[in-house]
């Protein structure tokens, strides 16, 4: 599940006029990311304060150097909050979803935490923090506190089916089948060609002994999204019923 690298601001809090540095920075950081980074190390050198670290970041990111973009989002926090920037907040958060690409779920959580503590958070971004640091947590195995935090989630962020689809999954590995398929029709409902979405929903049918709505479902997957590794693991789920028909 993979994120965007987008300039979330806390609502209610009015974002800061940005210099047409940090535009043509970020530009070459998406479409030249070494170029990118070269023009935001530069900036950084002559007083670019946070926004040149967080082009520094997104130019990792796109270089899928997550370790060293979550370093430079880190910093960016670092500086954000010296120059009492309202962006502390944003910069943690995407700090722990590079951690995350990373694999690093102890680091990312830290990373969620340090954004929620600030208190600046609110509404949607409230939410989808709560949202990303529960990934952190099922990454991990801790499913209770991964459980609090999706259920903040689906309070603040209700429309993200992302929101529904962890809350099913964790749902079905925790055993609770039917929470996990009420919240799969939430998500199936926000986006039922989602291919991951799909996935799941065929998991949760054939959890419940629902032969005939797996199928469905992971083979909706395989035509949503032919050669994914998500293709790939409907395949060898419907491999079990190949099996058992022998």
């Amino acid at each position: 599940m993979f994120f965007p690298f987008l300039i979330l601001i806390s609502q209610d809090v009015p974002a800061p006029a940005e210099p047409p540095r940090f535009a043509q920075c970020m530009d070459l950081a998406t479409g030249d990311p070494a170029q990118g980074l070269a023009n935001a190390t530069k900036w950084r050198s002559e007083g670019g304060g946070a926004l040149a670290r967080q082009c520094e970041g997104v130019a990792y990111a796109n270089q899928g150097r997550w370790a060293s973009a979550a370093a430079a989002f880190e910093q960016a926090a670092r500086d954000a909050e010296l120059a009492k920037s309202p962006k502390v907040a944003d910069y943690h958060v995407q700090s722990g979803n590079a951690w995350l690409a990373a694999g690093e779920a102890g680091k990312a959580r830290a990373a969620f935490d340090a954004a929620l503590v600030t208190g600046t958070l609110a509404g949607l971004a409230l939410g989808e923090a709560h949202l990303d640091r529960a990934r952190a947590l099922m990454l991990a195995g801790d499913s209770e506190p991964a459980r609090s935090d999706i259920d903040k989630a689906l309070e603040n962020a209700p429309g993200d089916p992302l929101a529904w689809l962890l809350s099913a999954t964790l749902a079905r590995r925790t055993g609770d089948l039917k929470r996990a398929a009420s919240d799969i029709a939430e998500a199936l409902k926000r986006s039922p060609d989602d291919a991951m979405v799909q996935l799941e929903a065929g998991s949760i049918a054939a959890a419940a002994g629902d032969e005939a709505n797996a199928r469905t479902a992971w083979n909706r997957v395989i035509e949503l999204s032919p050669g994914s590794p998500a293709a790939e693991s409907a395949r060898k789920a419907l491999a079990q019923f190949a099996v058992a028909e022998k």
